[in-house]
């Protein structure tokens, strides 16, 4: 367990110890395992991952910031920015594409008027381009806040998704 930074604390005391936890799965020399756990507890708590969360992490792990960075980039389920209230990200490889992901695709943005990579005049809403899920033969197939996996998505289970979600409390 290291020293939580106190000068800049942009993550609460509670996020370090869920970081520790996972701190705890690797061997004491391996700390640095934990990065992609760390990166998305920080998400969890503030809605996105900061250039300051990326730096507190990399301090708390012992890692060059830029190998954080590097992480937080590559893979999509990161934000980098804040978005809406809720991700929607849609699998749009081909082989949801085949199975109907570009014509759910297109509902979706007509629905909340919105492209890809962009968030809903109220905040409610980000829509996102997803890599596969792999679950192409559930197809086509979203992820909600990077936790929850829609399938087989017709234009009457993307209304309810939409309809369920502006609904939930926040």
């Amino acid at each position: 367990m290291s020293a939580v930074p106190q000068s800049t604390l942009v993550l609460s005391a509670d996020a370090y110890r869920k970081i520790d936890r996972e701190i705890a799965k690797f061997p004491a020399e391996q700390r640095r395992s934990a990065v992609m756990a760390a990166l998305a507890i920080a998400q969890d708590e503030i809605g996105w991952v900061s250039d300051e969360a990326m730096e507190e992490v990399a301090g708390y792990l012992g890692m060059p910031p830029i190998a954080v960075y590097e992480v937080a980039t590559f893979y999509s389920m990161y934000n980098l920015k804040p978005i809406g209230r809720h991700k929607i990200a849609i699998c749009t490889n081909l082989p949801c594409a085949l199975s109907g992901a570009t014509r759910a695709a297109e509902h979706l943005k007509r629905r909340l008027g919105i492209g890809f990579n962009e968030t809903t005049s109220d905040g409610a809403f980000t829509l996102k381009e997803g890599e596969c899920f792999g679950a192409c033969g559930d197809a086509p197939v979203l992820l909600v806040n990077n936790k929850r996996m829609e399938s087989f998505m017709s234009n009457e289970k993307l209304d309810a998704l939409l309809s369920e979600l502006e609904l939930a409390p926040r």
